[in-house]
């Protein structure tokens, strides 16, 4: 099995792509965090930042059509000039720490961004131009454990965006962001033989997942809904810190 899991394991990591997927269907964001907070509990969670992101570009082109109209391509350009800049130091600073640190980190930030999502901190206006970059460059950061749309989805949720461009837009960021990552999660070691292996065995119910997420999107409120996969992904990261403390 890769990354040595037992059955358990593995079917915890079962339940949380199928969660995930679902999560990433319905609103554009989550997937990424969810399931690197869901495999803390159970492995390293640096074993599946490489994961996510074959999963995540996965799914980006899986709901591609349709997107393309709605997508803000500026503000997309800047987050990406921001990523490339915050990437490499996120990735120095993240494979230099231990385990159970790496587990804090991620958990903490995690709780914190949940923290911000959920205070419901808003602007009177849309955000343009160079404050994107910034927003990118902190999104660059959080993508060296895999997870650079929470703060992402943050930023957009403090903004008077329509859903259909909020969800375009990320839909349209996030691959652009794991195409630039793959080679430096490689040049970090992040990337091996079980990589692929789990990524093969995930993809089916993460696909899934994602599937039932796009159906349910377009019938329902997605910001009800966005509050509960919040919610869910906080537990999860406590869970995680507390793995880590003890």
């Amino acid at each position: 099995m890769p990354f040595d899991l037992g059955p358990l394991a593995l079917i915890w990591l079962a339940v949380a792509c199928l969660v995930a997927g679902f999560v990433r269907g319905y609103s554009g964001f989550g997937f990424s965090a969810l399931l690197i907070a869901a495999s803390s509990l159970v492995t390293n969670p640096l074993n599946f930042v490489a994961v996510v992101v074959i999963l995540e570009t996965v799914m980006s082109v899986q709901h591609a059509r349709g997107a393309g109209p709605d997508v803000d391509w500026k503000r997309v350009g800047w987050l990406l000039g921001g990523a490339a800049i915050g990437l490499p130091l996120g990735l120095w600073i993240l494979t230099g720490v231990t385990e159970d640190t790496a587990r804090a980190v991620i958990s903490g930030y995690v709780l914190l961004m949940c923290v911000v999502l959920l205070a419901g901190w808003r602007l009177s206006r849309e955000v343009v131009g160079a404050p994107n970059g910034v927003a990118g460059v902190i999104s660059g950061l959080a993508n060296a454990p895999g997870m650079g749309g929470l703060p992402v989805a943050a930023f957009f949720a403090a903004q008077p965006m329509r859903a259909s461009v909020f969800r375009a837009t990320l839909i349209a960021y996030f691959p652009l962001l794991d195409v630039y990552s793959a080679p430096l999660y490689w040049l970090a070691g992040l990337v091996s033989w079980d990589t692929l292996w789990a990524s093969l065995i995930a993809l089916p119910v993460t696909l899934f997942g994602n599937w039932l997420g796009g159906r349910h999107f377009f019938g329902t409120d997605p910001q009800e809904f966005r509050r509960f996969a919040i919610l869910l992904l906080a537990g999860l990261a406590a869970l995680g810190l507390g793995k880590a403390i003890i």
